[in-house]
């Protein structure tokens, strides 16, 4: 069976927003595309929230999609980020990415005031009836504080236009469920459960670890999806160390932004409430990225 949205299949990066003295440096950003899509990834999924959405003025979020879209210039793909917890600007956000050139939205689930499984489905609804814009529902409830359930998304899924969805609850269960009613095409919204997602009918990820290693990521899911588990499942454990750097050392994107400092990709800059890994943590980093052969 192919699956809506599997042109999307792959690696996908969700990539940082550099700052350069408090202001998005877009010098910086176009040297992270062109060594991002010279790695041969799939897609580029600007202004989520390893782009540091939450802290951008909607001015800077709707340049960044723009610039984005035009330092690819049709090499790679564009999930634009165009979520928000007001429907209103999301669409805004959402006609804005499709006017834009963007290929597709990146939707996170409405943060912080919580909407039933009810005010989940008329939200995105309202959305994906007004733009044409292929959409990835973003499921992640531990940012915004609620799940949407496998049923929710088995009605979503009946909206032509909702073509995927990134996984992030953690949960093979969940995930095994919407690929049994469902024809999104499912991509890992963990770096580490990538592989096992692979193993249950995932096909992609959309990454934040390779914003530094794009060429290992993409090998990890090629490997599986050309039949060769064995190999897979050695490239997941090599990546595992850095993967678990990313999550577990401090929120993201603290620790992607300091590594890619440390590897001379990015200032390391980041904006309020976000602030910089502590000494004893970076020296942990710096570690696992001399493991991994990047030091």
């Amino acid at each position: 069976m192919t699956r809506r949205g599997s042109d999307f299949a792959g690696v996908s990066v969700a990539i940082v927003t550099p700052f350069k003295d408090g202001a998005v440096d877009f010098a910086r950003l176009k040297q992270q595309i062109d060594f991002l899509v010279e790695a041969g990834v799939t897609c580029l999924c600007p202004v989520g929230t390893t782009g540091e959405s939450p802290t951008l003025t909607h001015e800077e979020h709707e340049r960044v999609i723009g610039e984005v879209v035009q330092l690819t210039a049709g090499r790679v793909k564009v999930m634009a980020g165009t979520g928000s917890n007001s429907t209103d600007e999301a669409l805004r956000l959402t006609r804005f990415a499709a006017k834009a050139g963007a290929d597709a939205a990146l939707m996170v689930a409405p943060y912080y005031n919580k909407p039933t499984q009810e005010g989940f489905f008329q939200h995105y609804r309202a959305i994906a009836e007004q733009v044409g814009l292929p959409i990835c529902v973003y499921n992640i409830p531990g940012r915004t504080g609620k799940n949407i359930e496998p049923e929710t998304m088995a009605r979503l899924a009946e909206l032509p236009n909702i073509t995927m969805v990134k996984e992030a609850t953690g949960s093979l269960d969940q995930a095994s469920q919407i690929l049994n009613t469902t024809q999104l095409t499912l991509l890992s919204g963990d770096d580490s459960l990538t592989l096992p997602l692979l193993s249950i009918g995932a096909e992609g990820v959309i990454s934040v670890v390779a914003n530094i290693v794009p060429s290992a990521m993409k090998e990890l899911v090629e490997l599986f999806r050309s039949g060769d588990a064995s190999a897979a499942c050695e490239c997941h454990h090599r990546l595992f160390p850095l993967c678990r750097d990313m999550l577990s050392l401090a929120t993201n994107p603290i620790p992607i932004k300091a590594a890619m400092r440390i590897l001379g990709r990015d200032s390391g800059e980041l904006r309020l409430p976000m602030t910089p890994l502590p000494p004893d943590q970076e020296a942990s980093l710096k570690q696992t990225l001399a493991q991994f052969g990047l030091l």
